[in-house]
């Protein structure tokens, strides 16, 4: 569970009143099949690695500089212990992630990596889908924030190249996306892609839009309580397997181990049983890893 500045000490209490879990301990979370693949249902993501804490630039600094590529690896590993079997993330601009994947596989680690990226422009940071076959993602997923700006542009079919690209490598792929309308899109059109990313918050909403529904703007993120319903009315109708992202709203719901509870709940309660979910992790004041596992054990269940 991603912690916000404002949830720090909060999340440590959430760790001290969650009891111990048999069952996480023992590794044994539920699975979903997404292409040839099977994904625990529970996945670790990557902000708070990467320094992207949608908080503030002081916690995406002190997320950073927590993060080393051993420190990294260390949690990956507790993940795998704990039967999370699928990392997503981006790659870059640092070497951080891709450095901790050759020490990961070094040591035996068997994790399975979803790349988050998008067509590479000059100094943008980005490698080609060419270039990253040799870090052997199963998955290359087009980046969310880059699918709702090409959609505001009218240029969704560069998106639909990019799946092209991502199948012509031999490699599954995703798409993300943070708003519902372009995720109902692209399954109407029958997009080839093997699974969505959805995030169950609309942050990419532009400040008009925001004016627009709200009748004002605003200072942050926009959080909204009403996005996740729409977002996850969409996941439903989907027929292909969709991962929720997002769904402790950057940890703006971590302060307390019932609001942890009530998020997960509904984020399981809310996707299909050939879902599952993305949650970024920051072990820094309590162990974030067998707090999502055992939420994921209480809610995520499948049979």
């Amino acid at each position: 569970a991603v912690v916000g500045a404002q949830a720090m000490r909060g999340t440590a209490r959430a760790a001290e009143e969650t009891p111990a879990s048999p069952a996480a301990a023992t590794g044994k979370l539920p699975m979903i099949t997404v292409g040839k693949f099977q994904l625990s249902r529970l996945i670790v993501g990557s902000n708070p690695i990467e320094g992207y804490s949608h908080s503030s630039s002081k916690l995406d600094q002190h997320m950073r500089e927590y993060f080393t590529v051993e420190k990294t690896a260390e949690l990956i590993g507790r993940c795998e212990s704990l039967g999370i079997n699928t990392w997503q993330s981006g790659h870059g601009p640092s070497q951080k992630v891709l450095d901790t994947l050759k020490i990961l596989r070094d040591r035996g680690s068997k994790i399975q990596w979803c790349c988050l990226a998008a067509e590479a422009k000059p100094g943008g940071g980005q490698k080609t889908v060419e270039e990253l076959v040799p870090y052997k993602p199963i998955a290359i997923i087009h980046h969310g924030g880059v699918t709702d700006d090409l959609f505001r542009q009218g240029k969704a079919e560069q998106v639909h190249d990019y799946v092209k690209k991502v199948h012509d490598a031999g490699i599954m792929a995703g798409i993300s996306a943070h708003n519902p309308a372009a995720i109902a899109y692209m399954e109407e059109h029958g997009w080839e892609n093997e699974f969505f990313m959805t995030c169950l918050y609309q942050v990419s909403r532009p400040m008009d839009d925001i004016r627009k529904k709200l009748g004002t703007g605003i200072l942050d993120e926009p959080f909204l309580e009403s996005d996740r319903d729409e977002m996850t009315a969409v996941v439903r109708k989907v027929k292909r397997p969709c991962l929720a992202f997002k769904i402790l709203a950057a940890g703006r719901l971590c302060g307390q181990t019932d609001a942890v509870d009530a998020a997960f709940k509904y984020a399981f309660g809310n996707i299909k049983k050939t879902d599952g979910v993305i949650v970024g992790m920051y072990p820094r004041f309590a162990d974030e890893a067998q707090i999502n596992a055992e939420m994921t054990l209480k809610h995520g269940k499948l049979a």
